[in-house]
């Protein structure tokens, strides 16, 4: 029973759910758990302070500004997709722990395009 419960817990520790841009703003992002966010890395959006870097995920409805610490993948880039793992602050402020660039020209995490896919049907619709 402890050994189940300890894997359960490992388990538990080790997952990270998916959240859009817009499920953020609706404010259905999980607080004080480490979640990812993806989409695609909003143009202009990218400063560079040394080893931190500020840049916002959108997924064309919404934008979650990001904050990490470390070296960006090679192909991390503004105008392509990317996912960040992390926890978002009470300022709205996503630390990211990891930041994840797509492998090649038609690539983009499931999840990501996903949202990508909706945010844009759901502008289309507005617009007629």
């Amino acid at each position: 029973g402890i050994g189940a419960a300890l894997l359960l817990n490992a388990l538990d520790s080790n997952i990270a759910f998916f959240v859009t841009p817009t499920e953020i703003a609706e404010g259905k992002a999980p607080q004080g758990k480490t979640f990812r966010v993806g989409g695609v890395v909003k143009e202009g959006s990218l400063r560079r302070d040394n080893l931190t870097v500020h840049f916002a995920i959108t997924d064309t409805a919404k934008d979650v500004p990001v904050t990490y610490t470390g070296i960006l993948p090679d192909l991390f880039m503004e105008g392509k997709g990317a996912v960040a793992q992390g926890r978002i602050g009470p300022d709205g402020i996503f630390t990211a722990s990891e930041v994840l660039a797509k492998h090649d020209e038609n690539y983009m995490p499931p999840e990501a395009q996903h949202a990508v896919d909706v945010a844009q049907q759901t502008a289309k619709t507005l617009q007629q």
